[in-house]
């Protein structure tokens, strides 16, 4: 994962049932209601990934005991049931000025010295090698500074040797590496090598590696998005024809993105029973708060964008608890699962934010330093800051646990506290101007003990809003206090401009690269317009609506990706007249049609932007397209959604 802040939107074309914090009279923060995982082999890995350990501590963050005394991170991990420590590895972090990117500034010398603290304090240690300079994941595949240029063959042999080193010294330094990841969340690339080919041969360089300089340690292969629809068979498949050596078929898990725990353990076990591997989650996390403890912006920031588990304590032990069955009920082939960055805590308070700034640039103790936009500028260069994942931290923000550090120890024993309410839904509802208000009878009550009750609610609300977003307050029958969030806005006359439901149908798609279905990174809904393709390609979506009152209208869509800078995704809204007799010239036709075009921004993975074209006048009669038209480069990406039109006149 690479934390990245998110601009938030308003979201939701229809009623969202969306999961939120209870009041605070109806939270309990200790103890936690944990059920024990039956059958969970002692080897079963339940880790941490503190990669940013180093810089925190440099930058004046102090841990804690559950007493609240001042105390060594990894010895706290430990004695709260922890194995085993995951270090991400980049190859050279640094300006050449020795200025660090920031995300801990974790090069093989650092690594080195929180492998050493990690394993005085009796804790396995998983290597995780991004072959890259700074964050590697989906979107990005940067080749190291030192490596660019380098053909396929140089860069495996790189490869090879980097990790060899690497792994030599972490030998020699006495580190028990219980796994290697040969690469970090690698679905379109590693080490700037794409292409299964390609990539097949860094994979097997890197395995190679770790066999000779780590024999013991299992080598696993890391990828993400199991929500897709074949990705990991199809990953799993192309590395057997290819032969490359591995042991563990290892997962990104994310339950605000990635589908559902079931699915989960389905694309899992069906690597594991057709090609004879282990599987592990090594990234998993969850939320305890929404607030910001930094000033810096957090990845996760509105309850509707965490709906599977209570944003509390609680809901993280749940979390983690559900991610370490769905891999447990892979069977034996299940080793493990790792928690991702829960100790990045703030490094000042938000009122702070001048000297957290200062922090960040100096001791690389945010998600990324101004000094990384030398090799990262359309992302880093862009958005860097502090921990955009302090919320969801397994500790406070003075550096004690929350109970749901425990959760390592109870997956195991089991825990049972008091029955309280955890968490209740929250409402929230987005709706033409004009449209009457309505909200749900019940609303879910869930319990620490994982019980869920429907209890009738009271709603204060009048009958309709003007335009904005407005709170309405109510009472279920039991006492608790809701509330339900109510975003009015301009009516839209385009059916299915979220891509739900039949309202998919009534887009018509033409070229290459575009389909339309469920994505993790919709902006409302399930459903979105996405396009890629590994060649490059033009294409289009458009729809045509009939019978409007003469007026001026534009048209709205929200998207979000990565394309290249000559690249271009426009939004266009077309009036064509429908009145001329058949006789009428194309030049007569072509002077009564009205266009207007607005490019769309594709800032990153889930940096949603909204575009809106200038007005079109529309005469009676007038047929209105709304068209996406793309003309893109090989792995551009991207989805679009929310698409609207709107009358403004």
């Amino acid at each position: 994962m690479s934390p990245r802040p998110i601009i938030a939107i308003a979201a939701g074309a229809a009623l969202v049932a969306a999961l939120a914090a209870p009041a605070a009279a109806d939270t309990a923060p200790d103890p936690i209601t944990v059920p024990a995982v039956d059958g969970l082999d002692d080897g079963f890995m339940l880790g941490v990934d503190v990669s940013s350990a180093l810089s925190l501590e440099e930058s004046g963050v102090v841990f804690r005991d559950d007493a609240g005394s001042p105390a060594d991170l990894f010895e706290v991990l430990a004695d709260h049931g922890v194995s085993d420590v995951r270090i991400r590895v980049w190859n050279d972090p640094f300006d050449a000025a020795g200025n660090g990117y920031g995300g801990g500034n974790v090069d093989v010398d650092r690594a080195l010295e929180i492998g050493k603290r990690a394993d005085a304090a009796g804790l396995g240690v998983v290597v995780d090698f991004h072959y890259s300079d700074f964050w590697a994941d989906p979107g990005k595949q940067h080749a190291p500074k030192a490596w660019e240029g380098y053909t396929v063959d140089e860069t495996a042999s790189a490869v090879h040797d980097f990790t060899a080193d690497a792994l030599t010294r972490f030998a020699g330094a006495g580190i028990d590496v219980t796994m290697v990841q040969v690469g970090n969340e690698t679905n379109n690339g590693v080490a700037g090598v794409s292409g299964w080919d390609d990539m097949a041969e860094v994979f097997r360089a890197g395995s190679a590696a770790v066999r000779e300089a780590a024999p013991d340690a299992l080598v696993a292969l890391h990828f993400t998005n199991p929500e897709t629809a074949g990705r990991y068979d199809a990953a799993a498949a192309a590395l057997d024809a290819r032969g490359v050596d591995y042991d563990v078929f290892a997962s990104s898990y994310y339950p605000y993105w990635h589908g559902s725990l079931e699915n989960l353990t389905t694309v899992l076990s069906r690597v594991a029973d057709t090609y004879d591997k282990k599987v592990a989650v090594v990234e998993t996390s969850w939320v305890h708060t929404l607030d910001d403890a930094d000033g810096h912006e957090n990845t996760i920031t509105e309850a509707s964008e965490a709906t599977a588990f209570p944003i509390s304590a609680q809901g993280q032990a749940t979390a983690f608890r559900e991610v370490v069955q769905a891999v447990a009920n892979v069977g034996d082939a299940g080793v493990g699962v790792f928690s991702w960055e829960p100790a990045w805590l703030p490094v000042g308070s938000p009122d702070e934010l001048e000297a957290n700034q200062q922090k960040w640039e100096q001791y690389g103790s945010g998600w990324a330093a101004s000094y990384a936009a030398e090799y990262d500028p359309d992302d880093a260069g862009r958005w860097y800051g502090g921990s955009a994942v302090d919320n969801e931290a397994l500790f406070s923000a003075d550096g004690t646990p929350l109970p749901s550090l425990r959760v390592f120890e109870y997956v195991r024993t089991g825990a049972t506290g008091p029955v309280v309410v955890t968490e209740i839904q929250r409402v929230s509802l987005t709706m033409n101007e004009g449209d009457e208000v309505s909200l749900p009878s019940h609303l879910r009550v869930t319990y620490s003990d994982g019980t869920v009750n429907e209890e009738a609610v009271s709603w204060d609300a009048p009958g309709s809003y003007p335009l904005g977003v407005h709170t309405v307050e109510g009472t279920t029958e039991a006492g608790h206090a809701v509330s339900a969030t109510v975003t009015v806005r301009e009516r839209s006359y385009l059916p299915g401009g979220g891509f739900e439901g039949d309202g998919a149908g009534l887009w018509s798609l033409a070229g290459t690269g575009g389909s339309i279905g469920w994505q993790a990174d919709a902006v409302e809904g399930e459903n979105a317009l996405h396009f890629w393709n590994d060649a490059d390609f033009t294409g289009s979506a458009s729809q045509t609506v009939s019978g409007l009152e003469p007026g001026r209208y534009a048209a709205i869509a929200t998207s979000q990706g990565a394309i290249a800078e000559a690249d271009a995704v426009t939004l266009t809204v077309t009036a064509t007249p429908t009145h001329l007799p058949p006789q009428a010239s194309d030049r007569a036709r072509a002077a009564q049609t009205r266009t207007a075009e607005a490019p769309l921004a594709f800032d990153g993975w889930r940096a949603y932007a909204t575009a809106e074209t200038p007005a079109v006048q529309v005469k009676k009669g007038a047929d209105v397209t709304v068209e996406i038209s793309w003309d893109l480069t090989a792995e551009a990406w991207g989805t679009i959604d929310d698409v609207r039109l709107i009358r403004i006149g």
